[in-house]
């Protein structure tokens, strides 16, 4: 039976057992890599700068910018994410 990976990650019920799954799966260059994309969507989220952004974690503007990007897309991603640990 084929299972799709969104379906997998559905199944992890605790932070312990999903960073294990994304340890396993990613390369630690990739996991770093979403760390960083994901730092820059809260870092946006708190109405920092494109450049400042950039500075405070070396990521390279034009990352700021897709993910900046995407996170302004109807129905994004990130926006559900950030929502959903809003208090």
């Amino acid at each position: 039976m084929k299972h799709s990976l969104e379906k997998a990650l559905l199944t992890l019920e605790d932070e312990k057992n999903l960073k294990n799954f994304l340890h396993d799966l990613l390369s630690p260059k990739e996991y770093e890599s979403l760390k960083e994309r994901w730092n820059v969507v809260q870092l946006l989220d708190k109405g920092m700068s494109y450049r400042e952004i950039s500075e405070k974690t070396g990521v390279s503007t034009a990352t700021v910018t897709r993910v900046a990007r995407c996170l302004s897309a109807p129905g994004s991603g990130y926006q559900v994410a950030l929502s959903n640990l809003k208090p």
